[in-house]
């Protein structure tokens, strides 16, 4: 039995094509490989694949939080300014609290490589005990916003080292990750001692 609190994520892709099965889905599984290896944590997912529908998404996030009672939920996909793009709005619609630090760095992050960064618009929110995360369409995206880049000149931090705090601070559990993954960050007063 593991010392570690047992951690609920959910995670929603969102895409017409990969829901109507045009295509695999990339989102979800990238996002999985990646927490896998980031979190110690054992993990339960509850996963969505849902359309470019504003209602859609809102149900999909409101059944993870107020249903599923995931811990944190990750969106990919739909973020973008053209106009099937919803996720930023049917995320909003579902907040009690928006979190504008996390898609501020997740841009900055993304203008280390293309100019065009400034066209996502992802956005975090609080709702109850939940905290959701819109995260760009791409693997390759997905793993450098949460990661960060800390080969950089100079480093860029990932979101996901301020997520296991965030997750302390609205009353979830402590979420520990492997450092060579990525570093959570908290203050000293409120670091657990290790636990295996």
């Amino acid at each position: 039995m593991s010392a570690l609190d047992a951690v609920k994520i959910g995670l929603v892709s969102v895409s017409d094509r990969a829901s109507a099965g045009v295509y695999q889905d990339q989102g979800i599984p990238a996002l999985q490989d990646w927490l896998g290896r980031a979190l110690k944590n054992p993990i339960t997912w509850a996963t969505r694949l849902v359309p470019d529908e504003r209602e859609a998404i809102s149900a999909a996030l409101r059944e993870l939080v107020d249903t599923e009672a995931c811990a944190l939920v990750l969106t990919t996909g739909g973020t973008g300014p053209a106009p099937r793009d919803v996720t930023p709005e049917a995320t909003l619609a579902i907040a009690e609290r928006e979190m504008p630090g996390f898609g501020e760095q997740m841009r900055q992050i993304s203008l280390r490589f293309v100019p065009t960064a400034i066209l996502s618009r992802q956005v975090a929110v609080i709702r109850g005990k939940t905290l959701v995360i819109n995260l760009p369409g791409q693997p390759k995206s997905i793993a450098e916003t949460l990661q960060g880049l800390p080969e950089a000149v100079p480093p860029a931090p990932g979101i996901f080292a301020a997520v296991p705090y965030c997750i302390d601070l609205i009353g979830g559990p402590y979420l520990e990750t492997r450092d060579e993954v990525c570093k959570a960050f908290r203050p000293k007063s409120a670091v657990r001692a290790p636990r295996s």
